[in-house]
């Protein structure tokens, strides 16, 4: 088959397209026939490396993937015959890699199992011609759900589901501030937070992304070029009859989760999954306990929860958004536009 690799961190030249073997299921996995992968920041991060972490290279990239069962292990197949579930079913795979024994993984929440792992960041992706998974990780695709539509769901709307429900557990009335609107996470939290009856605040770099995130159902778009997003939200607040936002979701880190953090009302919940930015903040700790401010970190969510989104997109109720869809042999091209930001949605490759 044909897989895209990479060996060594680096720049997109470190991207090679090579011929590798298929990979042979083990008898409690699967193999999937990839037909779309969507693009995460985390194609970035394994590419271009992270201090402190170690990626076990070489690796094939891609964890939001969605394809049909091609071919099963023993084990497998057994499970698929008691699930009645065939061979060329279309499925999503959920990417989160857990032991599925341990009380984490028994009591819902898997991410925190300490042999938890990423489909395309602790093992082989789905940037390829077939991608193996256990057969837990699979999740069916409805008939009026195409393939790359699958794709723009798992981390994006999985992590968002998350931190608004798990986390944040936000109620219907308050007020959320979500950054980077157009980021594949917050695309899905702007969704999820109107769906549990929010107000919604979120941050665009540029003006043809406000009306794109109004459309969504945000309340209310700053663009943070023109303008103090802290400054904006004050006002905003302030017209609500509010002193600041009940929740803040950050993924960008350095000023914009500082700041952030003052934006916040007394009794406020910060969640943050990620630092695109700067990874190191400064904290004023008398204000964190004299307004008493809950800060959460958060990583993706247990497969339970992409069940109930694919359930929530069937209904309507929720929607992915597509950006743009790239060939598979134009990975790169893909990787190059997530890397400048302008986008709105989810960047997708297919075969």
């Amino acid at each position: 088959m044909k897989a895209w690799r990479i060996s060594q961190h680096g720049g997109l030249e470190n991207l090679k397209r090579i011929e590798l073997p298929s990979p042979v299921p083990s008898s409690s996995q699967v193999r999937i026939k990839v037909e779309a992968v969507g693009l995460n920041h985390m194609d970035l991060w394994v590419r271009k490396g992270v201090t402190g972490h170690r990626f076990p290279l070489p690796i094939t990239p891609g964890c939001d993937i969605s394809g049909v069962i091609e071919s099963t292990g023993t084990e497998a197949a057994d499970k698929m015959k008691v699930l009645g579930i065939s061979l060329g079913a279309p499925v999503l795979l959920n990417p989160g890699v857990s032991c599925g024994i341990c009380e984490a993984c028994l009591g819902g929440f898997d991410p925190i199992c300490s042999h938890y792992g990423i489909i395309g960041e602790t093992q082989d992706g789905g940037c390829a011609d077939f991608v193996t998974a256990p057969i837990e990780n699979i999740v069916l695709r409805p008939s009026d759900l195409s393939a790359t539509d699958a794709a723009a769901l798992p981390i994006p709307f999985v992590t968002a589901w998350s931190m608004l429900t798990r986390k944040a557990c936000l109620r219907p009335g308050e007020v959320v501030l979500i950054h980077a609107g157009g980021s594949g996470v917050s695309v899905a939290s702007i969704q999820i937070a109107k769906l549990l009856g929010g107000v919604v605040i979120t941050t665009v770099g540029s003006e043809n992304k406000v009306s794109k995130a109004k459309a969504l159902g945000a309340d209310y778009v700053i663009n943070y070029k023109k303008s103090s997003f802290r400054e904006e939200v004050k006002k905003i607040t302030t017209q609500l009859g509010k002193k600041g936002v009940h929740v803040v979701l950050d993924h960008i880190g350095g000023e914009t989760f500082q700041e952030s953090l003052k934006c916040l009302a007394w009794g406020g919940r910060l969640v943050t999954c990620g630092s695109t930015q700067e990874s190191e903040v400064k904290i004023n700790l008398k204000h964190l306990f004299f307004k008493n401010i809950s800060l959460f970190g958060s990583t993706i969510g247990s497969k339970a929860d992409l069940i109930r989104i694919v359930e929530l997109v069937s209904q309507g109720k929720l929607k992915p958004v597509i950006d743009s869809v790239f060939k598979m042999e134009e990975y790169p091209k893909a990787c190059e536009k997530l890397e400048s930001r302008e986008f709105f949605g989810k960047i997708v490759v297919g075969n």
